[in-house]
């Protein structure tokens, strides 16, 4: 009971905002960690399993049994549902995936201006607990447990400070290595791809829905980080700071 204790209470409180120059600072090294190919083998896992529990996470809204998630080592994933073999539900299901990181990570941008940034890694540290459940493959199972015992050490020892620091750095992660795989994926043909099995779905052109793919990252970027920014005085934010709208 104090564990659980002592984890609500460290989620529920709110922490102070870090300085305008830690978020610059924070999406600078997220840059960075995208960017550079020897880096972003890394950080493209992070990229991975968003996707993957996207792909669960919609699957199972629509009504679709999961099956297994699979974690590679080249960091792709694999998510199985079972379910109807078309039909708007597994339209979804497969949109989800590019289009989750954008998601996710322009939701923990909203959760950050509120001062929860150790909730908001209580929050990742629970979606890990529960993937891994539906983890299929021995080299996933290892990924998930590295990851969630890792940020399980960093919400439970780190300072406060730190974790604020940690929790924007993964959020800027998100949001840029939401636009590059879907720039990645323009330059493919794979027949197994989210878009091209969309394409054999809906008879719309897989070119069409890596465009909007593209476009959901964008979008996601620009308004997670103009979110990010706003919450520090950097931008004018989208509400007023107290806005109750």
């Amino acid at each position: 009971m104090y564990i659980l204790s002592a984890i609500l209470h460290r989620a529920l409180i709110a922490q102070p905002l870090p300085g305008p120059s830690v978020v610059l600072g924070l999406g600078l090294a997220a840059i960075l960690l995208v960017g550079l190919r020897p880096l972003w083998r890394t950080t493209r896992m992070l990229v991975t399993i968003t996707h993957e529990a996207g792909h669960a996470v919609v699957g199972g809204l629509c009504g679709r049994r999961l099956e297994g998630i699979r974690l590679n080592a080249d960091t792709s994933g694999v998510t199985v549902t079972r379910g109807r073999a078309g039909g708007p539900g597994m339209v979804a299901t497969l949109s989800a995936g590019y289009t989750a990181p954008a998601v996710v990570g322009v939701g923990a941008a909203a959760i950050l201006g509120t001062g929860h940034a150790s909730g908001l890694l209580w929050v990742f540290l629970l979606v890990l607990a529960l993937m891994l459940l539906a983890i299929r493959n021995l080299y996933g199972l290892l990924v998930i447990l590295v990851v969630g015992g890792a940020l399980g050490l960093a919400t439970w020892y780190l300072p406060v400070a730190l974790q604020s620091w940690l929790a924007y750095l993964l959020c800027w992660v998100l949001l840029l290595g939401a636009v590059r795989p879907t720039l990645e994926l323009a330059g493919t043909r794979d027949r197994g791809s989210d878009p091209a099995q969309l394409a054999r779905l809906t008879h719309v052109p897989a070119a069409l829905w890596t465009g909007l793919f593209m476009l959901v990252a964008l979008a996601g970027l620009l308004l997670g980080g103009w979110m990010l920014l706003g919450a520090t005085g950097l931008v004018t934010p989208l509400l007023p700071l107290g806005s109750t709208a």
